[in-house]
């Protein structure tokens, strides 16, 4: 009966560190997602909203690891449970970088908050869309315990690359027809830039997911799209 009960009240924290995790996530991709339409609106007292937030998500992280590490030596867990309760550490560790990048774009909106914008933002909303998209996927997988799901994320991570590299070429060419432009032109290529880490942190925790439910290391390279020669 007390190994029934230890079982419970294990699979019980458990849930609960998963339930910070979704909850860390939710935030993390909020932060990116309304980083950029403050950046997009030019909305420097949002971008500051963000900015202050940011600390209530690398709270959650505190509490997610100082979880783990009570768990790991109440438990003192193997197999699986050990791989889940490392893998959450991880994942929280990647989320927690995925939010610093939407305090990180949010400085930036408040510096090009009073300059005319140089061009319409259509490609860099489309990013933060689909590293949502990925960051939902890898947390549902994790959820519903589906490591083929979480490999899903993989080629999402080609898009968001190719829209990275889209930006750049627009923006390097606006530069060399308008040298004007260099200072605004290259700070949206830092968003842009910050964007695509923040699909490879996404595609990490997709690894992490993976790895957690199937035991073995899973590489996003070796599910990625084929380079043409």
């Amino acid at each position: 009966m007390e190994t029934i009960n230890t079982r419970k009240r294990l699979e019980a924290d458990l849930e609960e560190l998963k339930r910070m995790v979704f909850r860390m996530g939710r935030m993390a991709g909020e932060s990116l997602e309304r980083a950029v339409y403050a950046l997009k609106e030019r909305d420097a007292e949002a971008a500051r909203i963000i900015i202050g937030e940011d600390d209530k998500i690398d709270e959650l992280e505190d509490r997610i690891d100082n979880g783990c590490m009570e768990f790991a030596a109440r438990y003192q867990p193997l197999g699986e449970d050990l791989r889940a309760v490392t893998s959450i550490m991880h994942i929280a560790v990647d989320i927690e970088r995925i939010g610093d990048y939407g305090g990180n774009i949010a400085k930036t909106a408040i510096q090009l908050a009073d300059k005319e914008p140089i061009k319409p933002l259509i490609d860099i909303p489309n990013m933060v869309d689909k590293i949502n998209i990925m960051l939902d996927t890898s947390l549902n997988a994790l959820d519903t315990r589906s490591p083929e799901r979480a490999m899903t994320v993989f080629a999402m991570d080609d898009e968001v690359d190719e829209l990275e590299k889209q930006i750049m070429r627009e923006l390097f060419i606006m530069v060399m027809e308008k040298p004007q432009r260099i200072e605004q032109s290259f700070m949206l290529m830092n968003v842009s830039r910050t964007l695509e880490r923040a699909g490879d942190h996404v595609t990490n925790v997709a690894e992490r997911v993976s790895y957690m439910f199937t035991g073995k290391n899973v590489r996003a390279s070796e599910y990625r799209r084929k380079k043409e020669v």
